[in-house]
């Protein structure tokens, strides 16, 4: 076995590592009795405690640390509410001190769920993010952000709260549906189409071994691992270029919202990928970038398996105006104003505050007729 790959989040005092490789899970209870803990509580779900719940608690039982579970249904429905009510319950049926962990066990909903619930318990206890997906592992697992879902829209109802580690083990990727593994990916191309177009460039070429798995694979998920974390040092609140890592996420999270957050229509790296074509679409028709940048994008998601208009999502997902009445709720709104990522370039993605609403109502009513092409 070798040795993970250690990325930094520089963050202060709120400083933590990221742990990349191969058999981390094996090891978990050692790094949470490092962490000083004698109980820890695992969060997770019914697919993820299936196929791996008894080895993490059997490394917390080898480590002596009281340990219990609570498993909460799969599926985006689980950051709600009553989910948040029931997980903490748990925990403090559980007696989690704040000297004690939460281990978030688990993808995207996980990781939020469970991170915001710590965020609260006792006024905030600490968490280790174990990711389980490639989405979570690039994505979700790093920077803090936790929250659950409204009908009002996604992740509206949250808190920062950092992780003390995330141990992305990368052998749990075997066991991951191939459709929830293309969808990470999406975010993993999110860092290349950002600020660093050799990474872009790197995946077009290498994205088949990313898939397969091994040394590519480890090296995908540490560049986009160090991007986030580089950004997140800069701007641990989001009150600038934090925004960055939202491409793709204002339209994005708009269908997630039209389809009710429904995994069988759209699961959030779907919208992810459809979010950065058309954010690429409206950047050319805007006149930002090139129509070339944009055919670039498109060709490299319809290649990994993604979708990449609104049309390939099954069923109706409503009009113009109905998309923007749902991107006005997104936390990235200031004024009633909205704000997109979008870019000049591949690599050369920035933060368009101000758009008018209607060049988006006139864009995405093209994209909904199909006169957007790629």
């Amino acid at each position: 076995m070798s040795a993970p790959v250690i990325v930094p989040v520089a963050l202060g005092a709120r400083a933590y590592d990221i742990r990349i490789g191969s058999g981390l899970l094996q090891q978990l209870g050692r790094d949470v009795a490092a962490a000083g803990a004698r109980t820890a509580a695992v969060v997770t779900d019914e697919n993820v405690a299936r196929l791996h719940l008894d080895t993490v608690r059997a490394s917390l039982d080898d480590a002596h640390l009281i340990n219990s579970a609570a498993v909460i249904p799969s599926g985006e429905g689980s950051k709600s509410f009553k989910h948040l009510e029931e997980v903490c319950s748990r925990l403090l049926d559980a007696k989690i001190e704040r000297g004690d962990v939460v281990i978030a066990f688990g993808g995207g909903v996980v990781g939020d769920l469970a991170g915001f619930a710590a965020s609260i318990l006792r006024r905030g206890v600490r968490v280790i993010q174990v990711p389980t997906s490639l989405l979570a592992q690039v994505d979700s697992s790093v920077g803090g952000k936790t929250g659950i879902n409204t009908k009002a829209g996604k992740n509206l109802i949250g808190a920062f709260h950092q992780p003390s580690l995330v141990l992305a083990d990368t052998d749990v990727l075997d066991t991951l549906p191939d459709r929830e593994f293309r969808a990470g990916y999406a975010e993993v191309v999110k860092y290349g189409l950002i600020d660093d177009a050799g990474f872009f460039g790197w995946l077009e070429k290498h994205w088949g071994n990313v898939f397969q798995g091994g040394a590519d694979r480890t090296k995908a998920i540490a560049t986009s691992c160090a991007s986030k974390a580089s950004i997140v040092g800069r701007d641990e609140f989001e009150t600038g270029d934090r925004a960055l890592l939202n491409l793709g996420h204002t339209f994005g999270h708009a269908l997630e919202a039209a389809v009710g957050y429904d995994g069988a229509r759209l699961v959030h790296g779907e919208g992810v990928a459809i979010g950065m074509a058309l954010a690429f679409q409206f950047s050319v028709r805007l006149g930002l970038a090139a129509p070339e940048d944009a055919q670039r994008v498109v060709d490299h998601l319809k290649a990994a398996g993604l979708p990449t208009r609104i049309q390939d999502i099954p069923g109706e997902v409503g009009d113009a105006d109905r998309l923007l009445d749902l991107m006005a709720q997104d936390k990235k709104v200031k004024a009633g104003r909205l704000t997109f990522i979008l870019a000049r370039g591949i690599g050369r993605s920035f933060v368009a505050p101000d758009v008018p609403p209607q060049n988006a109502r006139e864009f995405l009513k093209a994209a909904l007729d199909g006169s957007i092409t790629g």
